[in-house]
């Protein structure tokens, strides 16, 4: 192994495999996801914060004996929390903050036997469907320099395309799990509400919508991590159904013919490019092969309805964590601290009243009521992941009239003006990031799987999203196509050691 070969093209399960039988050490496994971090990340931007140090001497004492022991892992800088390394969702005001204690999923990734090399980049408090913080600049994609990873978890994604690990931690809010996997073209599975911990420090986020998994090459991986993690913790509000057997064991199952209703209308947005038009026509052919039911079936959305739900409770969330931030930290926050559109959103979220907050909870609610009927006919949804190619850095970011717009409106009242910028917002930021938010605001099992590249060679992801609670036949599902058209072997051009 000491000379690279193997660890680009061998999955997390792999190289545990390789670990067992002893034919490599951790600290060699270690040693080699460095030595390709610091090959490519001076271009990538994807990791932000490394504790090689710790992770080699990790590596070289006795690690616990999960099924990932001594395989190299990152963590996405914002809610998993790693005690003493700095945790600052990007944000400057954060940027001197380190947790006293592991949160619960971070803890069940090293009792796997993880080894953590560091903290990859992420839009601020995860914002974003773009990985472009101005704390730490933008991570771009393996694919094309020029053009973004998704977010929010941008930064993991960049570094498994580029097989800097063979998987990462991300979390998904809105598609954060999703849109990335997709712009790099890896596997990205986002489990149902609480299928994993968040505690301590969180009972929930985003009333539910936020869960916690991985960016992975294989699905194999996918699945055996969830095994892993999946359960809940002391004091969790609420659990995800019990599943019947480990996720491992469902990536070689059969699915059996499943019901399968495709759209490639947008969601929450207005135009889908071409190309990923392309991408889900090839996904339903491909699933027609398998031996699957298809049909054009769109669920029932109110479309204005749910994106004006959905930003009035992001607004308020973001509210809450700035003040949350300050008291971390001790001290009131303020503007500087923040980029304008985060601040902005914040501003807001204080101004709006507890019944509009309500009442948007209430709605997301409901569209979970819709979609569940519409399930009762389909076993999965299939969507483009996202309604374009990975666009130009600089593109989904605020523009310069933006930005000054948002410093006019922080000076105003919360009134006509004010919600006339808030109306706007919600429909410009669901153009991109057009068709995960669905699972988030339903709590559904959903999945991004990178079956189509374009002409110029830039990944194209499909969606499928499952039932509540089934993962299961999301897995045997991914197994199947991984099966039938292998992706791991389509790496992107940007080259590391070895």
């Amino acid at each position: 192994m000491a000379n690279l070969r193997e660890y680009p093209s061998t999955d997390a399960l792999g190289l545990a495999d390789l670990v067992r039988k002893r034919q490599v050490t951790p600290l060699e496994l270690v040693d080699s996801a460095i030595a390709r971090i610091e090959a490519s990340n001076p271009r990538l931007n994807a990791v932000v914060h490394t504790v090689y140090d710790r992770a080699r001497r990790q590596a070289a004492a006795a690690l616990p004996p999960g099924p990932f022991r001594g395989v190299p892992f990152l963590l996405k800088d914002l809610l998993a929390l790693d005690a003493g390394v700095p945790a600052t969702g990007s944000c400057r005001f954060l940027s001197a903050w380190v947790p006293p204690h592991d949160s619960e999923l971070v803890r069940r990734f090293k009792a796997a036997g993880l080894v953590i090399l560091g903290k990859t980049n992420t839009p601020e408090m995860g914002i974003l469907p773009t990985t472009e913080p101005d704390f730490r600049g933008p991570t771009r994609n393996p694919w094309d320099l020029a053009r973004t990873t998704g977010g929010s978890s941008g930064g993991s994604a960049a570094a498994v395309a580029a097989r800097m690990a063979p998987m990462a931690h991300g979390n998904d809010g809105g598609g954060s799990i999703r849109i990335p996997a997709s712009c790099c073209g890896i596997f990205g599975m986002k489990p149902t509400r609480a299928r994993n911990p968040m505690g301590p420090y969180l009972g929930e986020a985003w009333h539910g919508m936020v869960v916690e998994h991985a960016l992975t090459v294989s699905v194999r991986d996918s699945a055996a991590l969830l095994d892993a993690t999946a359960g809940p913790d002391p004091g969790a509000p609420y659990m995800a159904p019990p599943r019947e057997r480990p996720y491992l064991e469902e990536v070689g199952r059969e699915p059996g013919r499943l019901r399968i209703g495709f759209t490639t209308r947008s969601l929450f947005g207005e135009t889908v490019h071409p190309d990923c038009v392309a991408a889900v026509a090839d996904a339903a052919r491909l699933c027609e092969k398998l031996g699957h039911s298809v049909e054009d079936a769109e669920p029932p959305l109110d479309r204005a309805t749910l994106r004006k739900a959905f930003v009035v409770l992001l607004a308020a969330e973001i509210a809450a964590e700035i003040a949350q931030a300050g008291a971390l930290l001790g001290r009131r926050p303020t503007a500087g601290g923040f980029e304008p559109g985060t601040w902005f959103l914040g501003q807001v979220g204080r101004k709006l009243t507890a019944a509009e907050l309500a009442l948007a909870v209430r709605q997301l609610q409901q569209a979970g009521r819709r979609l569940a009927s519409w399930f009762e006919e389909h076993d999965a949804l299939l969507t483009p992941t996202v309604a374009t190619p990975p666009p130009r850095l600089g593109e989904l970011g605020p523009k310069r009239s933006d930005l000054l717009a948002l410093a006019v409106f922080r000076a105003l009242p919360f009134g006509p003006a004010l919600r006339k910028a808030l109306d706007r917002l919600a429909e410009d930021a669901f153009e991109f990031a057009a068709f995960t938010e669905i699972a988030n605001i339903t709590g559904q099992p959903a999945m991004s799987v990178p079956l189509h590249w374009n002409a110029e060679g830039l990944p194209i992801g499909v969606q499928f999203v499952g039932r509540f609670g089934d993962e299961a036949t999301l897995f045997r599902l991914a197994g199947q196509l991984e099966r039938e058209r292998p992706w791991a072997s389509r790496s992107p051009p940007v080259p590391a050691a070895g």
